[in-house]
């Protein structure tokens, strides 16, 4: 008896890392338009009145420099993520995911931090708006990324490990998020 062989099997469709590609793409173009918008005001502001700080503000450079300085490991536990996923590493894909969200929520305590050290109302001078608008969406985009970091531990540990894409997809995203927080460390932080 003749048969046909077998059909190939389909490629893989890579949802999950072409929406999250897709979604980093679009909050990239926001920020961007929010640094901007940021840099403009704050350009008239100082051909205005010569400062942009309302008075008796200093921003506390030390949190900032702890969030910058915590993305470095974000990015390599992200890549530790992806290659013990590939190997079937469980335990050393939970502890990298683990350790992302752990540096995240740190993340978000650092900032916090910075808002009650400088004491600045959310209305008022243009300063303020941006800062907390900027800061804001940066606080919101690391919750985003320890639920991410939540969301692929217990799929890829909960015995889902032949899904290897959405650790490839979570080391994606925190590779942009890494790259927008030191953007806008450098552009609030640094320049002020």
């Amino acid at each position: 008896m003749l048969t046909l062989p077998a059909a190939p099997a389909a490629a893989p469709r890579r949802q999950l890392l072409v929406g999250t590609a897709i979604a980093c793409a679009a909050t990239a173009a926001m920020l961007g338009g929010m640094l901007a918008l940021y840099l403009h005001l704050r350009d008239q502001s100082l051909a205005a009145n010569g400062r942009w700080l309302p008075e008796g503000v200093e921003v506390p450079m030390v949190p900032a420099n702890v969030m910058l300085c915590a993305l470095l490991p974000i990015v390599v536990f992200a890549q530790w993520a992806v290659y013990s996923a590939k190997r079937g590493d469980r335990v050393h894909t939970g502890t990298a995911l683990g350790l992302i969200a752990l540096l995240a929520v740190a993340m978000i305590n650092a900032q916090v931090n910075i808002y009650e050290r400088m004491n600045v109302p959310a209305v008022g001078a243009t300063f303020n708006t941006m800062f907390y608008a900027l800061t804001g969406v940066m606080v919101v985009l690391l919750i985003v990324g320890a639920l991410f970091s939540a969301i692929t531990a217990f799929r890829y540990l909960g015995g889902r490990t032949a899904e290897r894409e959405i650790v490839t997809a979570h080391a994606l995203y925190w590779y942009f998020l890494s790259f927008a927080v030191s953007m806008l460390w450098f552009v609030i932080y640094v320049t002020k």
